[in-house]
């Protein structure tokens, strides 16, 4: 009899560990960048520069921090009082937007994305990084411009500081010096997004 009784004790957890599931959460989507915008970082009117921009959501906020740039992105993102915080963030896809004005239907989840670091063009005060949704993009453009491949993950403190100092492109514009695709064919065993 104790063993009868012990059973539906045991099970209880269980059913109401079913019961207890959540709904999956819905990201506000990115917003358009609007003439007049500002970089959260730096004050800079958004839309007078070239290159990809991007956009934070923080504590599950509906109102985007926006950038003017991918590296003034991260370098917010990184910051130990921000990336606790971060609900979500998007980067323009650099293979569907012109590099000089990107398109904001070209929007993607910045944790989704593939970027380039140390290739030769210019965005919002010098390098930033190139942001794409497709790996095989960002190797092309890789190819075609310099710099060397990372994922969201690796894009940390010290990169960004020594993509400030030009050590990864030989000056704070970009422009390999010769190494191009090291990191890249690192990757090689990383699956594409």
């Amino acid at each position: 009899m104790r063993r009868f009784l012990l059973l539906p004790l045991l099970l209880l957890p269980l059913l109401l560990a079913g019961c207890g599931e959540s709904e999956p959460v819905v990201l506000a989507a990115a917003e358009p960048i609007e003439s007049g915008d500002s970089c959260h970082v730096c004050g800079m009117l958004i839309d007078e520069h070239p290159g990809p921009k991007g956009e934070a959501f923080l504590d599950k906020g509906t109102s985007a921090l926006k950038f003017c740039s991918t590296t003034e992105l991260f370098a917010f993102l990184r910051q130990p009082e921000n990336e606790s915080r971060l609900s979500h963030a998007y980067v323009h896809d650099v293979a569907a937007a012109p590099w000089p004005r990107p398109d904001d239907g070209a929007f993607i989840l910045a944790s989704e994305a593939w970027y380039v670091a140390g290739h030769d063009q210019r965005g919002s005060m010098g390098h930033t990084l190139a942001s794409f949704k497709e790996r095989h993009h960002a190797e092309a453009f890789a190819e075609t411009h310099g710099g060397e491949l990372y994922s969201f993950e690796e894009i940390d403190l010290d990169l960004l500081a020594r993509l400030s100092r030009g050590e990864l492109g030989g000056d704070t514009m970009g422009g390999m010096s010769g190494h191009g695709n090291d990191h890249a064919n690192r990757q090689g065993s990383h699956g594409g997004h």
